[in-house]
């Protein structure tokens, strides 16, 4: 099987850090785009930030000069380094990967089953 696993969420202060980790698992050749989403309550689900194998990336307006975001190719997990964090991150993050091949299922996608984040002070 293909399974993401995100870890790193917690409660942190308003201008806290944090950094979330997504690893992809299963016979898998390789991973196109490794991304994360967002959703806080009431709320739809937002882009956070993209990067693709070649490291590529696209943030969203919200996050830009905040987060980043970054991979390791050989070991098929995503990173979001979150720095300056503000009450509206609040939200669970979901890790995305895109145009995995693997040996069993082709090329799909696939979504991690989410991480919360709560910044609170």
């Amino acid at each position: 099987q293909v399974q993401l696993v995100e870890s790193g969420g917690g409660l942190v202060q308003p201008g806290g850090s944090l950094r979330l980790s997504c690893a992809a698992s299963g016979s898998i050749f390789s991973i196109n785009v490794m991304g994360w989403y967002r959703r806080a309550p009431g709320m739809e689900r937002e882009l956070v930030a993209t990067i693709t194998s070649g490291g590529s990336t696209k943030y969203g307006d919200s996050v830009k000069g905040r987060f980043t975001i970054s991979r390791d190719n050989a070991k098929n997990t995503v990173y979001l380094q979150m720095n300056s964090l503000k009450f509206e991150d609040t939200a669970v993050y979901y890790c995305n990967a895109d145009g995995v091949y693997s040996r069993d299922y082709g090329v799909q996608g696939y979504w991690g089953q989410g991480t919360q984040v709560t910044v609170s002070s």
